[in-house]
């Protein structure tokens, strides 16, 4: 894979997709500021004790902390667990069972000797599910793009301490997209509270946790996670999953004589070329992480693509193997915070993935027009993904 990480672009920070393991596991970054884990039992630790790791980064990014009222992904216990308990009933495979003759019929029906896969179906597909989810118009997807591709542009990492002009441009753009779709879904948050609807936003508005109502500003930044995680997780995940196969013909004709091997497939995709490539957290008090001493108050990127390469972990990490069994992958998390949207997305992908090789038995990519990746060293992910049909 070293040399199709160079041949596709993608970021060079990347440094576990090219066949390399950093000098240690954990490590503070002085340019960053932050502490960076790269090994899979070091970060599976840190996944699993929220006393310890919390969730709650945005205390040390001022810039950031008014959207993390309500956000899932930034709350601790108890109050983490009360949100996810509201809404975890509305992930049931029902929903994407329910829209598979239209995946079929709109976006497969567009498609005849070329296609661009994400443009055409690996993102209009879960745009679709979650904004009939949340109730807001799948047509505006448009602005959901701009918005999100606007939240993951920057080429470099993130830094919590002295930043370049052009980290603070990126970050200042970065905010301005994020209020942006904060200010969206909060009219469609108002317009529910006035006429209920049948859709998620309608049943937050009414929920009540503890016997206390949830705020505009908590249902709002809870839709922007399901928006802007529940679409971007599973576009990547087609897009590299279709990739792998293809760059590995071996395991595509696997795939292709045993359709049983699908799910298997979207797993391996996920550890090969996972998302997500970090999460962050922060310490809450001094600890041992991997035989090295962390302070309280330290941010932490958890390298969680780079763990899913960890030889301790994997044999032969840096083959793409479908038959891979077991393969416990961190790439929608671990613990409380375990990707909840992780089935939808498995089973999007699982349809899609199944009608695409019904419809196109000959399915493949353009050796003429190459793949291109999000630059962002935080995401593994194409953003154009050409195909001959």
């Amino acid at each position: 894979m070293t040399a199709l990480a160079d041949t596709w672009g993608i970021n060079a920070a990347q440094f576990w997709l090219r066949g390399q393991r950093p000098d240690r596991e954990v490590g503070y970054d002085d340019a960053t500021g932050m502490w960076e884990v790269h090994g899979y039992p070091e970060i599976l630790r840190a996944l699993s004790d929220p006393a310890t790791f919390s969730s709650n980064t945005q205390r040390l990014v001022p810039e950031a902390s008014g959207f993390s009222e309500g956000n899932l992904t930034q709350l601790d216990p108890p109050d983490h667990q009360k949100l996810r308990k509201l809404v975890s009933h509305a992930f049931t495979p029902k929903v994407v069972a329910d829209l598979e003759p239209r995946i079929a019929v709109e976006l497969m029906g567009q498609m005849q000797d070329r296609a661009e896969l994400v443009a055409d179906l690996a993102y209009p597909l879960p745009v679709i599910v979650i904004a009939e989810l949340l109730g807001v118009p799948a047509g505006d997807r448009d602005k959901f793009k701009r918005w999100v591709d606007g939240m993951f542009n920057s080429t470099n990492k993130i830094s919590i301490k002295d930043r370049s002009p052009e980290d603070e441009a990126y970050f200042a753009s970065a905010m301005e997209q994020v209020g942006e779709l904060a200010n969206y879904l909060t009219e469609h948050v108002r317009e529910r509270r006035a006429k209920p609807r049948e859709d998620l936003l309608s049943k937050l508005v009414e929920a009540e946790v503890d016997g206390v109502r949830l705020t505009d500003a908590e249902i709002t930044n809870f839709g922007m996670v399901l928006l802007v995680a529940g679409h971007i997780t599973t576009t990547m995940l087609l897009g590299n999953t279709l990739l792998c196969l293809d760059a590995h013909p071996d395991q595509f004709a696997v795939v292709r004589a045993d359709r049983s091997r699908v799910p298997a497939a979207i797993e391996e995709s996920l550890r090969f070329l996972s998302p997500f490539a970090a999460v962050s957290r922060v310490t809450t008090e001094e600890t041992e992480l991997g035989g090295v001493r962390i302070p309280a108050d330290q941010m932490l990127l958890l390298w969680i693509a780079a763990a899913n390469r960890d030889p301790r972990q994997f044999a032969d990490p840096n083959a793409f193997d479908v038959t891979r069994d077991p393969n416990p992958q961190l790439g929608f998390g671990r613990g409380i915070h375990f990707c909840l949207g992780a089935p939808l997305a498995r089973l999007e992908g699982k349809v899609a993935l199944n009608l695409l090789l019904d419809r196109f038995p000959q399915l493949r990519t353009d050796p003429d027009d190459a793949p291109e990746f999000l630059p962002s060293p935080n995401m593994t992910g194409v953003r154009r993904l050409p195909l001959l049909l």
